[in-house]
């Protein structure tokens, strides 16, 4: 079998388990485990279909980070909690979520996948330094398009697509982003910089929408491009873009570090974080078959561990 990277947007994933399993499942003491028996079973799904050898599910340590809301205080500002002036900011997350969010931590903990996030950064940031750096092919899992630009067909990186629901995933080439967007996957950050995004709180250029970000990014190459252009008056840019963008200025001078994903963070190496998968082994598993009956998972622990065993 070739050794392929996995890595998981987690979040993503149990927030559309959440969604996608009725919360009627519930253990004795009346909490939901539906997140916890989706998650056990897109994770089996996908590692099984994708061929994956190695798997990290990549967490958000900080789903908000400060430097990033210095940078645009909109950014994600919908999805925060009401909470006591001073307080870090919360997000809000249903309390029927909440309660199975350890447990979650606790089953990948005792299945043995490797968890991996950094501090004030989330696990896009991850995600991304995972995948700019690894030495084997690499499939990345969420539901974000953010995630779009660590697409990469020269170092066999990919994105798994689940916005559609697990019966519909998209994989994501090179190809496949030109398709949708008309950019390349190494400009869809300067995209949706101008383009912007409601679901991160990301306000975008006034006045310039999809089909004319790509417009003008086939023809300048890059963000960095369009501005120089913007800068001389020879360049032969419309007037009107150029107002649009000088009124974005602001914008525009922080934006790109808010969008663009961290590819350089300090991580535990694949082999350091545990990220090799292998057949079901110790007493772990033993503990987490005590948990499947205790918490009511059903058979998701076991077709993990089929899934597992199929690394023998």
């Amino acid at each position: 079998m070739t050794d392929r990277l996995m890595l998981l947007d987690t979040a993503s994933l149990y927030f559309r388990a959440f969604y996608g399993v009725p919360d009627t499942i519930r253990r004795a003491d009346g909490t939901p485990v539906n997140a916890v028996r989706g998650l056990l079973d897109m994770i089996a799904r996908l590692t099984t279909d994708y061929d994956a050898t190695h798997l990290v599910a990549c967490w958000d340590d900080d789903w908000r980070p400060q430097w990033r809301v210095d940078l645009i205080p909109s950014y994600k500002s919908h999805r925060v909690a009401e909470v006591v002036a001073g307080a870090p900011d919360v997000e809000v997350v249903p309390d029927a979520l909440e309660a199975q969010i350890p447990m979650i931590r606790r089953v990948l903990e005792l299945a043995g996948i490797a968890v991996v996030g950094a501090a004030e950064h989330e696990a896009d940031d991850v995600i991304g330094t995972y995948a700019s750096h690894a030495e084997l092919p690499v499939d990345v899992v969420t539901g974000d398009r953010d995630l779009f630009q660590v697409v990469d067909d020269a170092r066999q990186v990919r994105v798994i697509y689940t916005a559609r629901g697990m019966k519909n995933l998209e994989v994501l080439t090179d190809a496949v982003v030109v398709g949708k967007y008309r950019v390349l996957p190494g400009q869809y950050a300067d995209y949706a910089t101008l383009r912007g995004d409601s679901s991160d709180g990301l306000p975008g250029v006034a006045g310039i929408g999809e089909k004319t970000a790509a417009s003008l990014l086939g023809e300048y190459g890059t963000l960095d491009g369009l501005l120089a252009a913007a800068a001389d008056a020879g360049s032969g840019l419309s007037t009107a873009v150029r107002s649009k963008l000088a009124a974005a200025a602001d914008y525009l001078t922080v934006a790109p570090a808010v969008v663009k994903i961290v590819r350089d963070l300090e991580l535990p190496t694949l082999e350091a974080a545990g990220a090799q998968l292998h057949p079901v082994l110790g007493g772990s598993w033993a503990d987490l078959e005590r948990l499947a009956t205790e918490w009511n998972l059903g058979g998701s622990v076991g077709r993990l561990r089929e899934a597992f065993d199929l690394r023998r």
